[in-house]
């Protein structure tokens, strides 16, 4: 799995001060519809599964069978990408360490959540280090809801990464550089990272890194098509 480790996106946090998120915290990942938002997620995703660390992906929009379904696909080109003769132990080992939570027809709530993540650990001593939150509505959220993600960040003692949609229409940003539709509760997320098209390919941008100043060139070179770290 070390192949994959040394050009997943996540390589971008060896630029952060703490070189990764860590447990008790909130992160997120900014992208435009069609720039690779769930790529690049489930590839966060898949950097923790290959350090066998326990996930879970919870999925507001997608059921768990497209959600599988993404995983397999970006597997696949992984696969072949690099050249990874051990595919069968690849998928083992995501099949062992991740568990799909997926809540439609706008049925999530952080109740139901709770009592998920609860029956896990009780029935299955399932207990993940890593939730990865796909389909948030950040333009309708209110601090609220994210204020209980990050309790609950800290009493499960789990990092949550999330995705955030943006619109190329709306360039405003907060006085800190954040841009929409995360200005309004930055001072919640210890990580912001942003995925940006290029003429020259996709960049993967540091925004956010805890109370750290950000350097402008602080970036990760994406190949457009497996989203691969290049640099």
């Amino acid at each position: 799995m070390d192949s994959f480790i040394s050009v997943s996106p996540l390589k971008i946090l060896e630029k952060s001060s703490r070189k990764g998120l860590g447990k008790g915290n909130l992160g997120v990942l900014i992208a435009r519809a069609g720039v690779g938002k769930t790529a690049c997620l489930v590839h966060i995703a898949l950097d923790k599964l290959f350090r066998k660390e326990r996930l879970v992906h919870v999925s507001l929009e997608e059921g768990p069978e497209k959600v599988t379904a993404y995983y397999n696909v970006m597997v696949s080109d992984l696969v072949k990408a690099l050249n990874l003769e051990d595919e069968a132990e690849i998928r083992w080992i995501i099949d062992r360490n991740r568990m799909i939570l997926a809540y439609l027809n706008r049925s999530f709530s952080m109740e139901r959540l709770e009592r998920s993540l609860t029956s896990l650990v009780d029935n299955l001593d399932f207990a993940p280090e890593t939730l990865i939150v796909d389909g948030l509505d950040f333009e309708s959220a209110d601090r609220e809801i994210i204020e209980r993600f990050k309790d609950l960040a800290g009493r499960c003692d789990v990092e949550i990464w999330f995705s955030a949609l943006s619109h190329r229409h709306i360039t405003e940003t907060n006085e800190r550089g954040i841009p929409y539709p995360c200005e309004r509760f930055d001072d919640l997320f210890s990580l912001i990272i942003r995925l940006d098209p290029d003429p020259t390919g996709v960049f993967l941008r540091l925004l956010k890194d805890y109370d750290a100043p950000v350097a402008p060139g602080m970036a990760v070179r994406l190949d457009p098509n497996t989203f691969l770290a290049l640099d």
